[in-house]
């Protein structure tokens, strides 16, 4: 931006107009920063910080209205007039004996899903852990075919996971 003397001048205005040296730059179509470089070279009056450095509390600022999105009930000035209450049935004579409570049925114990049976392995082989399927859903598995050594993958999976890198040298060339 081109510092001119009108630009200078609306700086000036929205400095002594209290706004924010970010709202100034939004105007202006210049940075936050840019809005501050200039004004410091201006040697315009200093602003007062927003952070407390003497050790006093802040003082107690108003909680902003909390703006309602979305449908809102009805105001109750505008509701129909309350129903009232159907009559109650007559009070029966009293019982001479209660009927013991009732207990509530006992909690079913929760059972895991079903876990995939896995053949006994009689060798300490590491299986191969290339996911397949879409995790979180019931068709998710792994492999489990047995890795090549040293590595997490099957050899046909490792062949994907692991790609030689090419020399460029002899491209170059």
């Amino acid at each position: 931006m081109d510092w001119n003397d009108e630009n200078i001048a609306r700086l000036r205005q929205f400095w002594a107009d209290g706004l924010s040296t970010a709202e100034i730059g939004r105007r202006m179509g210049v940075s936050k920063n840019a809005v501050v470089g200039k004004a410091h070279r201006l040697d315009l009056p200093a602003r007062p910080s927003p952070i407390r450095r003497d050790g006093a509390p802040a003082p107690a600022r108003q909680p902003a209205p909390r703006r309602l999105v979305g449908p809102t009930l009805p105001s109750l000035a505008s509701a129909p007039a309350a129903v009232a209450p159907a009559p109650r049935p007559p009070a029966s004579p009293p019982r001479v004996a209660a009927a013991p409570p009732i207990a509530p049925p006992a909690p079913r114990p929760v059972v895991p899903p079903a876990l995939r049976a896995v053949a006994a392995r009689t060798t300490r082989s590491v299986p191969c852990c290339w996911p397949i399927g879409e995790p979180g859903t019931k068709t998710f598995r792994f492999c489990d075919a047995d890795a090549a050594s040293g590595k997490p993958y099957c050899p046909d999976h490792a062949q994907i996971a692991y790609v030689k890198v090419r020399d460029r040298r002899e491209e170059a060339a």
